[in-house]
């Protein structure tokens, strides 16, 4: 599970110094305090405006803002996620339905949004997933199901895309350090006390990845190195992991032809 908000802090001042003019956005431009003190600090400018991934007048106002303020647009990085804890069994298809805007729909209708302006300067199209995007996860159904699809939305896209001059890439992190139960947002005790005949395969899920996440996380500037690379690399490759460890896990996946090695690895994280 990935801190989306610290990486994409960290991928913002890291294009800003790598010369990049960078334009951050947030749902909340009140929240921009840590964004605007790191660039501070790492002697860089970058523009802050408001935009709300599920909102579709939103994308288009900051897609149309950037285009008149600056008249072109290079790059796409989406970065907007929800983690999201859970089973079928135990949750509204409406909750899974929402992790599905945030973290599926919000990257198409900010990709929809941009796109016409990529083709125009023959840029990038850049989507931060995540490593759940290549192997579902216990109790991360819905997380890992939005994360697929996109995955699955822009591999089939990239080859489209790239006949209109467009680069599209996806960086998969895996645990980046701000720290677990702040990334997944819940309670755990109370999790697992509401989770029925699961509590004790979600205790083991949660042991497993509380001590999985403080022997793999990475730094989110570690993790931003990734997003650097789509973004300048002369020929970047459609898939990027963020680290040796992501690269592994996710190889388990892409070798797999039958399933056993994934479900043999995941179904130890549950007891």
């Amino acid at each position: 599970m990935v801190g989306h908000r610290h990486l994409g802090l960290a991928a913002a001042v890291a294009a800003a110094q790598a010369g990049r003019r960078v334009v951050a956005t947030l749902r909340d431009t009140g929240r921009a305090g840590a964004l605007r003190k790191a660039a501070a600090e790492a002697g860089v400018e970058l523009e802050v405006r408001q935009l709300d991934v599920t909102d579709e007048a939103s994308v288009a106002a900051a897609v149309d803002g950037v285009i008149a303020e600056h008249g072109r647009l290079d790059a796409v990085i989406n970065n907007a996620g929800a983690g999201h804890l859970g089973t079928l069994e135990n949750e509204s298809v409406a909750e899974v339905r929402t992790v599905m805007e945030v973290n599926f729909f919000g990257v198409l209708h900010v990709s929809k949004a941009a796109l016409p302006h990529l083709r125009a300067s023959g840029g990038r199209l850049i989507t931060v997933t995540s490593v759940g995007g290549v192997v579902g996860q216990p109790f991360n159904e819905a997380y890992c199901a939005a994360k697929f699809a996109v995955e699955g939305y822009m591999e089939s896209l990239a080859p489209v895309a790239a006949k209109a001059g467009v680069t599209v890439s996806v960086v998969e992190p895996g645990a980046v350090a701000t720290e677990f139960v702040n990334n997944i947002g819940v309670d755990p005790a109370g999790e697992v006390a509401a989770a029925g005949p699961y509590a004790d395969a979600l205790q083991a899920y949660l042991d497993r990845a509380v001590a999985q996440f403080a022997g793999s996380a990475q730094t989110p500037a570690e993790a931003a190195e990734a997003v650097l690379e789509a973004l300048t690399a002369d020929r970047p490759a459609f898939r990027i992991q963020t680290s040796d460890w992501a690269r592994g896990f996710t190889g388990t996946k892409l070798a797999d032809l039958d399933g056993s090695a994934v479900l043999g690895l995941t179904g130890g994280w549950v007891g």
